[in-house]
């Protein structure tokens, strides 16, 4: 096998993808190379669909190997294991422009894995991943109408930069991934610093100009390697049975349609589904085999789909009447409720027709933080959302509970980035935030319901969030001759029917989150401006509403929330503060109650539900820093004996010495017969010496107090610094003066 390879050069970066060589077996595969990053695409096909296969199964799966970056995985055990957030997202964003370019009517298993080999841990991959996978496929026998490319957009002091580094994108106010093919954009996804819908579309337009350069090589990689699509049978219904359900149903789906109320229409079109079938089984086909019975009966529901379809987008182009009743930039009925769990530290419902979300925010320390590990090395989030969509938010029976799966984690992606640029930074507001989203009903644009509802519960537990953001998700309906209608707040059945979901969050004065999905071969910038100006509209209603609600951020959290205090200390000091081994650190938390954390910045965070546990801690620590006076009192704790004195701790991790000679005005023997380890007493500060050691005495000793009762020991701390340091260092009294 002959191996060919193609270049392109984007930015001044060199990408080539290579056929030939590597993984030979597989029905396709490139070796795709941009820098030091090193992705294999395969893909494999089954022959045939499986008997009585009624979709198209394509499975998407992205892989990073740490190996790829000179790392040994974390934890136990040590390998890669289940797949990280992160690459279920990267294969998410890969299915999305592939799966349409498949053609109608084909079946056959395919699966598409995508693994980085070598990684500089710096290089944006979403967009290399998207193109290495159409390549995958073109230098395939598969059917696929492609190719497709990706491209990730950031923007740096105004420039845009396609496929950015880690560097560029610290400094970017957008994190954009476009696909597209030559002719149309095809998949959307990204978050931006509040950017205006001008600069958005036009950051698009750059990606598209991107694109069509890693088109061109792909093409000419598959025309050098000369293969022939393989030949298949696409399961495509009879023309004469499409033509007698159609006859017999479309009449009655258009009347079942025109019920408003998503549960009683649903209930209608089941009873034209079940009609329609008893007519053909009975009326047409009684006496057919079992398994061309079971062909009729797939392809029967198949076809009432599509007149379902054409009823829903006809009404719309017709009459401008949608489904429910509403015009085509109508929203749903909104309302909100606050503060509805009064265990949690905040929460709110939102509801939109009959889509219906409950956020609940959490609150918690530093130590809360959730830690995770991709190329780049190890990293830490303050801010999370989790969405949670159960069987019951559409009145059905299915396995509920285990981990979440991909639409979920991509759900909760979306509505999290639609929120973190107006969350406040660890400095700001120092706890570790958790947003979880339960969908309590949906029917359309629950993802958008979570943006809503996760900024209301943020104001409700006192987060102070730069601004409140609203979402929304806009449908689109394409006729012929370019006709087409923008449908804003889009129901279920507009999401299913209709040809793009388009989903866009921002605040008043931007757009922070948006994401594309489209069923069609593409749509143009005209069409995506007209959807980003209608959903701006729609993003002002809705946000009044929340407004309205609840203007800003409580200014006082739950009562039952940690209070975390800050306080900034000398980084050069920190390790006084932690102390051996972490032992004064730990004692602070211990002795007040209170956690306490240090950050590498000298930020000392203090989290307690006491104010009183919180003062001491606050006190402890400043303790550590505090500078002693000589002459002054401090109450101190004995933490060790010797036969010449007690050594009192007055400050943690900061002890002096209370010489046996000072503890009482009265005579003392033994040091033991007047004080043990722990206890408390009250000391003064006779002096500090040039290394720092401190001499104490009891706060009633004076020297006048034992002039009568003996002569003062000679050799004491005062007098001889060196020899006496090393006698206490040995546990030994020092001797008197003759």
């Amino acid at each position: 096998m002959s191996v060919h390879s193609e270049k392109t050069i984007i930015d001044g970066k060199e990408i080539s993808i290579e056929n030939g060589n590597w993984a030979k077996q597989a029905h396709g595969s490139v070796v795709f190379r941009v820098g030091d990053n090193i992705i294999l695409a395969t893909v494999c096909a089954e022959k045939e669909a499986r008997e009585g296969q009624d979709f198209f199964p394509l499975t998407v799966d992205y892989r990073e190997k740490l190996y790829s970056v000179g790392r040994i995985p974390s934890g136990y055990i040590k390998r890669e294991n289940r797949p990280q957030d992160h690459e279920t997202l990267l294969s998410r964003i890969v299915d999305r422009p592939i799966r349409p370019l498949f053609p109608a009517g084909y079946y056959s298993e395919v699966q598409l894995l995508l693994t980085v080999l070598s990684s500089d841990g710096k290089t944006s991959l979403e967009g290399h991943c998207v193109t290495a996978a159409s390549a995958a496929l073109m230098a395939s026998d598969i059917p696929f109408n492609g190719p497709v490319a990706g491209v990730v957009v950031g923007r740096v002091d105004g420039q845009f930069i396609a496929d950015p580094s880690s560097e560029d994108m610290k400094n970017s106010d957008l994190e954009l991934v476009v696909a597209g093919t030559a002719e149309a954009i095809t998949m959307i996804e990204g978050g931006a610093q509040e950017l205006p819908k001008e600069e958005v579309l036009r950051a698009i337009a750059f990606a598209h100009e991107n694109i069509k350069k890693k088109l061109e090589f792909q093409v000419s990689l598959k025309n050098k390697l000369g293969i022939k699509t393989r030949e298949v049978k696409l399961k495509l219904p009879d023309p004469e049975l499409i033509k007698e359900i159609r006859d017999y149903a479309f009449s009655k789906m258009e009347i079942a349609n025109k019920n408003k109320d998503k549960v009683q229409r649903s209930a209608d079109v089941d009873k034209v589904y079940e009609d329609t079938l008893s007519y053909i089984i009975k009326e047409k086909y009684d006496e057919v085999s079992e398994k061309v019975l079971d062909e009729i009966v797939k392809d029967t529901k198949e076809e009432l789909h599509n007149i379902e379809a054409d009823v829903v987008r006809n009404l719309i182009f017709d009459e401008q009447v949608r489904a429910d009743g509403r015009k085509p930039d109508e929203i749903r009925q909104l309302s909100v409720e606050l503060d509805v769990l009064p265990g949690v530290h905040g929460s709110a419902v939102f509801t939109r027709g009959q889509t219906q979300s409950l956020g609940v925010v959490t609150l918690g320390t530093a130590n809360e933080f959730q830690r995770y590990e991709d190329l780049s090395g190890n990293h830490q989030k303050q801010f999370m959302l989790h969405y949670n969509f159960p069987p019951f938010s559409t009145g059905e029976v299915k396995r509920a509970g285990g981990g979440p799966g991909r639409r979920e984690i991509g759900h909760g992606n979306l509505a999290e980035r639609a929120l973190k640029y107006v969350v406040p930074s660890i400095n700001d507001f120092p706890y570790t935030i958790r947003v979880v989203s339960e969908i309590l009903e949906s029917n359309g644009s629950s993802s958008m319901a979570s943006v809503c509802s996760g900024a209301l519960s943020l104001m409700a537990a006192g987060v102070p969030l730069r601004k409140p953001v609203s979402g929304i998700a806009m449908g689109l309906i394409v006729g012929d001759n370019g006709k087409f209608t923008v449908l804003s707040d889009i129901a279920g059945l507009e999401d299913h029917f209709g040809d793009m979901d388009f989903k866009v969050a921002g605040t008043e004065d931007g757009i922070t989150a948006f994401q594309l999905d489209i069923k069609v071969d593409g749509i143009s910038l005209e069409v995506l401006e007209a959807a980003l100006n209608q959903a701006e509209k729609g993003r002002m209603f809705i946000l009044d509403t929340m407004v309205k609600a609840i203007p800003s951020a409580r200014e006082n959290i739950a009562e039952n929330a940690p209070r975390i205090t800050t306080i900034q200390i000398d980084p050069d000091r920190i390790g006084e503060l932690i102390g051996p081994g972490g032992k004064i650190i730990r004692s602070i938390s211990e002795k007040s109650g209170a956690e306490v954390n240090v950050e590498d910045t000298g930020i000392v965070t203090i989290a307690s539900n006491s104010a009183e546990t919180t003062d001491l801690a606050i006190k402890m620590v400043n303790d550590i820093f505090a500078e002693v006076e000589v002459g002054k009192k401090y109450g101190g704790v004995v933490k060790r004996i010797a036969d010449f004195g007690a050594f009192v701790e007055i400050f943690p991790g900061k002890d002096g010495l209370l010489h046996i000679s000072k503890i009482s005005p009265d005579r003392v023997n033994a040091v033991r017969d007047v004080l043990k380890e722990g206890d408390e007493v009250e000391v003064i500060v006779l002096g500090v010496d040039r290394q720092g050691r401190i001499d104490l005495a009891h706060k009633d000793f004076t020297p006048s107090a034992r002039s009568n009762d003996r002569p003062p020991r000679d050799g004491g701390r005062d007098r001889d610094r060196s020899g006496g340091r090393e006698r206490r260092d040995r546990g030994e009294r020092r001797p008197s003066r003759n």
